[in-house]
């Protein structure tokens, strides 16, 4: 039941220019969704990122993006990235099969996404303060009906010190500083 670093994959939805300013809270879920990306990017945990219809909603926030790899943005016009062609054929490609979640919106292309995979046989874990919506009511009925779908619901510094796992990695102290 614990996320492993050597088994999961960070997926980074749709924390574009033109959503995120509309969405409850988000200084706070970009700032944990960098930190996400800053503890794969340390502990090499692959990451994908999507984009939905960005020549409408932009690209990638720029804090965001200067942490994924260019390679690793797949345009989305489906709710679900699964859904998009060509999407759940790169993730089986990686060979992980444990899906760490964050991004926007919670109720549409997160869940939607979330069900997807958990469908797929994949284990999922939404990052709940991570994710978010427009409304706060949104973005809780969405963490309901993941954990009803069998999806795990963590916060930002249990996937950090999971991943982790010990106190004497040699990244463990750029680990700590994440959360101070």
């Amino acid at each position: 039941m614990l996320i492993q670093s050597e088994k999961s994959l960070l997926l980074v939805i749709d924390v574009q220019e033109r959503l995120t300013p509309a969405i409850a809270d988000a200084p706070r879920l970009t700032t944990n969704i960098v930190r996400l990306l800053k503890a794969a990017n340390l502990l090499e945990v692959p990451i994908l990122a999507t984009e939905q219809y960005p020549r409408g909603l932009g690209k990638t926030m720029e804090d965001v993006a200067d942490l994924i790899p260019e390679e690793a943005v797949v345009e989305k016009i489906h709710f679900s990235a699964m859904s998009e062609p060509g999407f759940a054929e790169r993730l089986k490609a990686t060979g992980r099969k444990q899906i760490v979640v964050v991004g926007m919106e919670a109720h549409i292309c997160v869940l939607q996404t979330a069900l997807e995979l958990r469908q797929a046989g994949y284990e999922v874990f939404a990052v709940d303060d991570g994710m978010g919506s427009r409304v706060r009511t949104n973005t809780d009925l969405a963490i309901a009906r993941m954990r009803s779908s069998g999806i795990e619901v963590v916060a930002t510094e249990m996937v950090v010190f999971e991943w982790a796992h010990r106190a004497d990695r040699a990244c463990f102290k750029q680990l700590s500083a994440l959360i101070k």
